[in-house]
């Protein structure tokens, strides 16, 4: 587990929209409740996505720094996140599929950082304090928040409510959780997911549909 000050660092607090805990607005949450209906085909599917930025040639302040250009982040974007991360897994070079991303994942005491953007161009994602694995469980720590660029930066941290932080089998990952409703979810061919607020995180709904289809996923490990 990395120190608190480490994670409070990842996503800069200067940046707007920045939320912490929330009041929660959900009742006590029941994990074994299923999931929403499936993905409707979103306006603008097909849309030309974000061009990958470009990697750093020298580190700058509070800014991120990655080993591989990622195609989901804008120079903005990167700006407003630091500390050094590693590609492990990437659907452009890896093909879509979770269990290839459960296998790229790094040593379980290292953190993860999860990127998407839908087609509709809409960036999100999640950082969970430990790898990213398939368990029979939840697990996790409060480090764990959502995040969204949705259109500024905003992030949802532990409410405290309970602890359904990551969760995940060769058919779904959820990220947050409580009465039905899952903070971010993706299915096992890593075509769709969904989000809608809970009572983990409190989160707003991170795209801007409850239910997307994915564009582009990435997953970082700290290098």
């Amino acid at each position: 587990m990395i120190p608190p000050g480490r994670v409070r660092e990842l996503l800069l607090p200067q940046a707007r929209g920045v939320r912490g805990p929330l009041t929660s607005r959900c009742p006590q949450p029941d994990q074994d409740e299923e999931l929403p209906a499936g993905c409707e085909d979103p306006a603008g599917e097909g849309q030309r996505g974000w061009e990958g930025a470009p990697a750093a040639a020298e580190e700058e302040p509070c800014r991120l720094v990655l080993s591989t250009p990622s195609s989901i982040l804008r120079d903005r974007e990167i700006g407003e996140v630091s500390q050094p991360w590693h590609l492990l897994y990437s659907t452009a070079r890896d093909g879509f599929s979770l269990r290839t991303l459960y296998r790229s994942g790094a040593r379980p005491d290292s953190p993860a950082l999860l990127l998407i953007r839908d087609t509709e161009a809409q960036a999100f994602g999640a950082f969970s304090a430990s790898a990213i694995r398939s368990s029979s469980g939840f697990y996790g720590t409060g480090e764990t928040f959502l995040f969204s660029f949705c259109p500024e930066l905003k992030v949802f941290r532990w409410t405290g409510r309970n602890d359904f932080f990551v969760k995940g089998d060769v058919n779904l990952l959820m990220v947050g959780g409580g009465s039905g409703r899952f903070g971010l979810w993706l299915d096992g061919d890593l075509h769709r997911g969904g989000s809608q607020p809970c009572e983990t995180f409190d989160n707003e709904t991170l795209s801007q549909r409850e239910e997307f289809c994915i564009q582009d996923l990435e997953m970082w490990g700290l290098a």
